[in-house]
């Protein structure tokens, strides 16, 4: 297949020598991305797993709690104190590049810094279950943004993984071996012009040194 395709001249010898050397070089570089790739993909995969179960956890608990809020309080004491909120969350968004991977960056701010004002309601009809309730889900949300990145972060390096592997595979197995396939080919073929160049070089210098001697002969 490769001999098919293939010129065999010294300008193109050259030529694909240039392209192996370019390949390998890639060849080695996309190893070395995949390796580091599959490194930090494995160490987000480690906190994302433990992040996971620290939030899950904390949910539960916060769900405890509304559950002991919602039995100790009427259901219109709990709506009304949950009604408007005073605390506002705005969520901003970046990115940070990791081996060429966009990876999410979320932040957030309050709209006041005061940490009681997670509490929409005063402390005099409702119990302390419900404060509790509100105060471990304020303390989980950067717990659960966190661990928003690492799973978006988890799927993007994944993706990225995949598309490097395949790279290295199609070096590695296709275009590698088909360049040397290619350039043994013109290096055969250029061996064997050479040897017919050879070949007809001896005879035509011995026609000459025979019609020398038959013009000395003829000469004496």
């Amino acid at each position: 297949m490769a001999k098919a395709h293939v010129n065999p001249t010294r300008m193109e010898l050259t030529k694909l020598k240039k392209k192996l050397v370019t390949a390998t070089r890639g060849h080695k570089l996309l190893k070395d991305k995949r390796d580091e790739l599959m490194r930090q993909f494995l160490d987000l995969v480690r906190e994302n797993k433990s992040l996971r179960e620290k939030v899950e956890e904390n949910i539960k608990k916060a769900n405890k709690n509304f559950l002991l809020a919602r039995a100790g309080m009427s259901d219109e004491v709990l709506n009304v104190a949950l009604m408007a909120p005073r605390q506002e969350v705005f969520l901003e968004t970046t990115t940070r590049n990791v081996m060429s991977v966009d990876i999410p960056v979320f932040e957030y701010k309050t709209k006041t810094p005061d940490t009681n004002d997670i509490y929409s309601y005063g402390f005099a009809f409702t119990s302390s279950d419900l404060d509790d309730a509100v105060k471990s889900l304020q303390e989980i949300l950067p717990d659960m943004l966190r661990l928003a990145e690492c799973e978006k972060a988890c799927q993007l390096m994944a993706s990225e993984i995949e598309k490097t592997r395949r790279r290295v595979n199609a070096l590695e197995h296709i275009m590698i071996p088909e360049m040397k396939e290619k350039i043994k080919y013109i290096v055969m073929k250029l061996d064997e012009n050479e040897r017919s160049t050879q070949v007809r070089l001896m005879k035509v210098k011995d026609m000459m040194l025979e019609q020398t001697h038959k013009y000395k002969a003829k000469q004496g």
